[in-house]
């Protein structure tokens, strides 16, 4: 089983260069080897971003893409004036097409909001998306306890299972009415995706204007990255690959984080760094 790490996006991870610049996406995929961007999440980027992301990276690197809010179903999100939502996933499809014939999709990530409960019309929803994006590698993390009520959990495992969908294992406080169990299970035989927020419980409550940094202001105790790692390589069924994702960046915890789980798990890889362009002229 291949385990791999990265962060939620590139240039707030200045601790994995020890520089205050912003990095670059080079800089980065010079450490890690997949990172999940949320720039789709607020609007689709132009087709030409996306085709000069790969031009900075390796081929052995990957990206994890957030759906559209729209695509998620968020309260506030606006399809673009005059589209319809099978549209929006059809250009969604068009703007990814890049990573996609590279072969360096690893996965395309829904972000339910906590308003998406476990309805007969969303479990309906689910089915939707995976016939409007087939063959995709395709993430779902929930947001809402109804998913994981006793009697839902193991019929959500075995949907997920029947439509190939790759159910997130979220890490985040535990026991608190607006968070969800973390369930580390196999759904997809390829891939399985931890998604780690951090546990800081007074901040996941936070409702000020600052609550998004407050909620993932977090930093993982050498104990509880062992606990993780172990979680991971006990799975089983084990798939092909495991993909940790740290998002607790509010303090700048993410890549130390990361980079100490893969110390733990003895990690290295390999295919980061891209050629020098003046050693290529040698040839």
């Amino acid at each position: 089983m291949e385990i791999t790490i990265g962060l939620t996006t590139w240039k707030e991870q200045q601790a994995l260069i020890k520089e205050a610049h912003p990095l670059t996406l080079r800089e980065y995929a010079q450490h890690l080897p997949v990172v999940e961007v949320d720039t789709f999440f607020y609007a689709l980027p132009r087709l030409s971003t996306v085709q000069a992301w790969l031009g900075e990276v390796t081929p052995a690197f990957q990206f994890i893409v957030k759906a559209h809010q729209a695509m998620t179903k968020h309260p506030q999100a606006q399809l673009p004036a005059g589209q319809t939502l099978a549209e929006l996933f059809g250009q969604f499809r068009q703007v990814i097409g890049p990573l996609v014939a590279a072969g360096q999709l690893k996965a395309v990530l829904f972000q339910f909001p906590p308003t998406f409960l476990a309805t007969p019309a969303n479990i309906e929803y689910l089915m939707q998306i995976r016939r409007w994006l087939p063959k995709l590698p395709l993430a779902v993390e929930f947001r809402h306890q109804s998913w994981f009520k006793a009697g839902v959990r193991q019929s959500l495992i075995n949907y997920c299972q029947e439509l190939g969908l790759i159910l997130v294992a979220a890490d985040e406080p535990h026991q608190l009415p607006a968070s969800v169990p973390f369930v580390l299970a196999t759904t997809n035989p390829r891939l399985a995706l931890l998604r780690l927020h951090g546990r800081n419980s007074a901040g996941w409550q936070h409702t000020g204007a600052d609550w998004r940094a407050k909620r993932t202001l977090y930093s993982y105790s050498a104990q509880e990255l062992a606990e993780l790692g172990a979680a991971i390589t006990s799975l089983q069924p084990a798939p092909a690959e495991v993909c940790v994702i740290f998002n607790n960046n509010s303090g700048g915890d993410a890549a130390p984080n990361a980079l100490a789980l893969r110390d733990y798990l003895g990690l290295h890889f390999t295919g980061l760094v891209p050629p020098d362009p003046e050693q290529l002229d040698l040839f």
